[in-house]
């Protein structure tokens, strides 16, 4: 297993913050559709993925910092288990004498792997959560032979070698005394039973790829670079294995109205000098729809307003963050005459010497053009 603090380019004391800033990073750096077939960024973005769905939950975490792998019942010898270690000198599971094994592999039907897809959502569907609609096409049950993968009236035997255990047991004579090795049964795969007439839909699997669409809940607060994990909505197994893992990657588009920075949302409204001097009330958009900023007489270029609570919903709790207005003074880039003929008039009641262009400032700009 490779350091999970390296893959996400951290310090082992990195706080969640930090954490979720190196993730958001290198999951936009590595995405897949930022790097459309791209073998490489694609495996890397998986390794990143892996790495912050351990290293964001405190418990696994804290199991990985003390053990070196996810999970309290890591061997402190290594990343290989006790059974890897009898393994490398047995050759299988296995333990002394009538006291058993210290592990088997697991035999019967087992789960599905597990799928992932990346999924775009709009601001308004990660600020406020929305139920999504998503088609793909994955391994799921042959529902000719309901997950079976025997034939219309037949069904699946119990292997003779294994005798339905699915493993098979070898004893050997050492200097240690008797040693007992269990390993997978080579007739049956583990499964304890075999197919004597295969269903010609999926020839034997139990399963086969056919397109699926579903409803996923997003919840409200998630952020570009998230991951939801579908316990249940993955490939199915073989021969009646239960599903793997849908892991949903969330790519959040733009929005030309605001810029996020965690739950709180950022918005320019732009108004005339005329506005920012005498005073005036705007509309502003909002999540919800929009609100009235009033502007004060005199208002300066940058001045932001906060508006409590009209920012995206806070995903580990209640609330909602805030939206904050930038002012942006519109300084006119032409006038007519007349406009400047007052406001030159304008200047002088205050006092204020401007020079005299022989045909006007704006004019002579034109004229340049």
């Amino acid at each position: 297993m490779s350091d999970l603090y390296a893959v996400l380019e951290v310090d082992r004391s990195a706080s969640p913050d930090e954490l979720k800033k190196a993730y958001r990073r290198l999951a936009r750096q590595y995405h897949p559709d930022a790097n459309p077939g791209d073998a490489a960024a694609e495996a890397r973005f998986k390794e990143i993925s892996q790495a912050y769905e351990i290293l964001s939950d405190p418990e696994r975490r804290a199991n990985y910092d003390r053990f070196g792998t996810d999970g309290p019942g890591a061997n402190p010898f290594g990343s290989g288990s006790v059974q890897d270690i009898f393994d490398m000198f047995f050759g299988g599971g296995g333990g002394f004498g009538g006291f058993g094994g210290f592990g088997s592999a697991p035999t019967g039907p087992q789960p599905g792997p597990d799928a992932e897809m990346s999924l775009r959502i709009t601001l308004d569907e990660a600020a406020a959560g929305a139920t999504r609609e998503i088609s793909l096409n994955i391994l799921t049950r042959c529902d000719d032979c309901r997950g079976s993968g025997a034939a219309a009236g037949s069904s699946p035997v119990t292997c003779s070698d294994c005798n339905g255990a699915g493993q098979v047991r070898r004893v050997r004579n050492s200097i240690l005394g008797q040693m007992v090795t269990m390993s997978p049964c080579g007739r049956c795969g583990g499964m304890g039973t075999t197919i004597e007439q295969k269903c010609p839909t999926c020839r034997g699997e139990g399963r086969h790829e056919q397109p699926v669409t579903f409803n996923i809940q997003i919840p409200a607060g998630v952020e570009d670079g998230s991951t939801m994990r579908l316990t249940d909505k993955g490939p199915s197994g073989r021969r009646g294995g239960p599903n793997g893992r849908l892991f949903v990657h969330l790519q959040v588009e733009s929005d030309e109205r605001f810029e996020r920075h965690g739950d709180d949302l950022h918005h320019e409204a732009h108004i005339t000098f005329a506005q920012a001097t005498l005073g005036s009330h705007i509309t502003v958009p909002t999540l919800s729809g929009t609100a009235d900023v009033e502007i004060e007489p005199g208002t300066q270029n940058g001045t932001v307003h906060r508006l409590r609570g009209e920012g995206v919903t806070h995903l580990h709790g209640r609330g909602r963050g805030d939206l904050y207005v930038h002012v942006v003074v519109d300084v006119p880039t032409s006038l007519d005459a007349e406009s400047e003929r007052l406001l030159r008039e304008f200047a002088a009641a205050r006092g204020e010497e401007l020079p005299e262009p022989a045909h006007g400032l704006f004019g002579r700009r034109k004229g340049r053009s």
